[in-house]
């Protein structure tokens, strides 16, 4: 990775919890504002290894972010950890950023003991490059359902 390219996690850098919060609400506006401050906020001091959260600095600008949980909700419960809210700003995209965060995670995964790791996305043709096989449907809350793939670590 280049010198220039900086992976950080939030619970290892503490300092950039307020960073992260703003980056990842600004990023998924989507999600309630809340469940990233929540869940940021505790996961600095919590007693187990999961979640993690990750940013991607280039030259000092926060250019993406992802995270690895215990549940993406989504309705299989049984699988984690997930790789979840990743996600590359747009004028950064192409240049395999992701495949940086992903990596991390499925290295952090894999050193907690994890034989594999889950994401759930509608995107196909992506993770497939990068270790992931389709598995089946999973199922959110709110009455929708996305593509369940596993990556062996």
């Amino acid at each position: 990775m280049s010198e220039e390219i900086k992976i950080i996690s939030v619970r290892k850098s503490p300092d950039y919890k307020d960073k992260a919060i703003a980056y990842f609400q600004k990023c998924w506006k989507g999600v309630a504002p809340v469940i990233y401050e929540d869940c940021i906020s505790h996961c600095i001091e919590a007693e187990n290894p999961l979640p993690q959260w990750y940013l991607l600095e280039k030259r000092g600008e926060l250019i993406g972010c992802a995270g690895l949980i215990t549940n993406d909700f989504i309705s299989r419960m049984d699988l984690y950890p997930w790789f979840c809210a990743v996600f590359i700003d747009e004028n950064h995209r192409g240049n395999a950023y992701g495949k940086l965060l992903m990596e991390q995670a499925k290295g952090d995964a894999k050193g907690m003991g994890f034989g594999n790791l889950y994401l759930c996305t509608d995107h196909i043709g992506y993770y497939e490059k990068y270790g992931f096989t389709y598995i089946g449907q999973g199922y959110h809350p709110w009455d929708e359902e996305s593509r369940i793939y596993k990556c062996e670590l």
